[in-house]
């Protein structure tokens, strides 16, 4: 090469460099949030009017109870409860709850309503997308079916003004679960818990192992379940780590994948995880896998076993959601006890009644009394009826994630409210009166306060109580 050619070429070397430096450094595009709530709650309360219940008995559903007491509610709150001396608003729908009581409404943690439909018929059974043991994008509200008759029967037979709807349990990844108020609406959208946080619905033991591993997949047996769980997190923890880095960096942005966008809430504390599991040393497992990945169980559901590991429940806070007396339909069920609500709640933790039935959602008074008369029977300490209304409506509701508005009687809470005939501990009691929000969606003594699903409509018994 000449000398010529040699500085022509260092010449250019030191113009590109100098252009170089004056270029401003390259900035990424910044980071797009994507929208976590698509499908957002329409619910818009009922319109209700200044009510005083008096002269009845209270159980507040913190473990309180008031004698001869007095709930006043206003504007869709709870505006004040006492005694006999509390001050009626003027103008106030005065009613005499003499030999009465009044509870916070029933809240369901485990219902498969609206996706399983009762009445129901097979083209109706939309609670388990058994196509993969992971199938965390599904979301229950997109199979709630509003009209439902079950949702009638929940509130005016059991007083249920709150439930969770769960996808099912053939999955160990089953889906989104949504909360609703038990109101008769259009869509589930306008049915929705407004704010309520979702849930994940887990599961493990037979189920999954049972409906995959007949037909010759992944997971066969519990261990199965659990390498399989295993390599979701991981995949998920990657996938978080992405969106960590563009919303912290900009830049191009993730594929999105719904089934990871839903364990990525899980991840960041958004989502809650309600986890079927039956025997003890698989919550243990559970518990275990959780604290690997980084992430919280809300709730075990069906824990016919809590009563062995009541004290990892209590300290990793976590929910025992259960029934009062369901043992034996199978194997993981076999070494259930009755007492056992009672058992976890005197050992600190949690304690939860529940359904997973269009019937026993009907009735989770008479459950929990079932419940709370074999924890007296074998001498646990301080059970009382006020205590046992707890794992009714406040505990249910900690573990949606609502307690601050609502699941006790406590002012400038929500107006869900029932009046029982009777004492709702008895089996002869039935909900007289059930507010939601204030407003009065039924009154036994009125005809015209009886919901009546479409379904219904011009059907033998129309509007009865069914």
């Amino acid at each position: 090469m000449s000398v010529r050619l040699i500085w022509g070429a260092a010449a250019a070397a030191l113009a590109l460099s100098g252009c170089a430096a004056l270029e401003p450094p390259k900035k990424n595009a910044p980071a797009i949030h994507v929208n976590e709530d698509p499908f957002p709650s329409t619910y818009v309360a009922y319109p209700g009017v200044p009510t005083a219940i008096r002269n009845a008995t209270i159980f507040d559903g913190e473990g309180g109870q008031i004698n001869n007491g007095t709930v006043v509610l206003a504007d869709g709150v709870v505006q004040a409860v006492g005694g006999p001396e509390l001050p009626i608003p003027a103008g106030a729908l005065v009613i005499d709850g003499t030999g009465k009581f009044v509870t916070p409404g029933i809240i369901d943690v485990h219902s498969h309503l609206g996706d399983y439909p009762s009445p129901g018929v097979e083209s109706q059974s939309d609670g388990n997308e058994a196509t993969s043991p992971v199938r965390p994008e599904v979301w229950a509200e997109h199979s709630v079916w509003p009209h439902d008759p079950g949702f009638s029967r929940a509130l005016i037979n059991g007083g249920v003004t709150t439930l969770q709807i769960l996808p099912g349990s053939a999955n160990l990844f089953g889906g989104r679960s949504v909360t609703l108020k038990n109101v008769p609406a259009r869509t589930a959208q306008g049915m929705k818990f407004p704010g309520a946080p979702y849930g994940l619905k887990m599961a493990c033991g037979e189920n999954p192992k049972r409906v995959y591993g007949s037909k010759g997949q992944m997971p066969q047996t519990r261990m199965g379940n659990i390498a399989l769980a295993r390599e979701t997190w991981i995949k998920a923890q990657a996938y978080k780590r992405k969106w960590d880095e563009y919303y912290k960096n900009g830049g191009d942005m993730p594929e999105r994948d719904l089934a990871m966008d839903t364990l990525k809430g899980v991840l960041e504390g958004k989502i809650l995880v309600h986890n079927h599991c039956y025997r003890a040393d698989e919550m243990a497992n559970m518990i275990d896998m959780s604290k690997e990945f980084g992430y919280h169980i809300t709730a075990f559901h069906h824990a016919v076993e809590a009563y062995k590991v009541a004290d990892l429940l209590r300290d990793n806070n976590i929910c025992g959601v259960m029934w009062a007396d369901w043992y034996g339909f199978k194997m993981e069920a076999y070494d259930a006890i009755k007492e056992n609500i009672p058992l976890v709640h005197n050992a600190g933790a949690c304690a939860i009644v529940h359904s997973d039935d269009p019937n026993y959602i009907q009735r989770l008074n008479q459950e929990a009394a079932k419940a709370l008369a074999d924890g007296q029977r074998v001498g646990i300490p301080n059970l009382s009826e006020a205590v046992a209304w707890q794992w009714l409506a406040s505990n249910p509701a900690k573990a949606l994630g609502i307690f601050d508005r609502t699941g006790s009687l406590k002012p400038g809470k929500m107006a869900d409210v029932v009046l029982w005939n009777d004492d709702p501990f008895s089996v002869y009691a039935r909900p007289e009166r059930v507010w939601i929000d204030g407003a009065e969606m039924y009154d036994a003594n009125d005809p015209k306060k009886r919901p009546v699903s479409d379904f219904e409509l011009g059907q033998p018994g129309e509007g009865d109580v069914k």
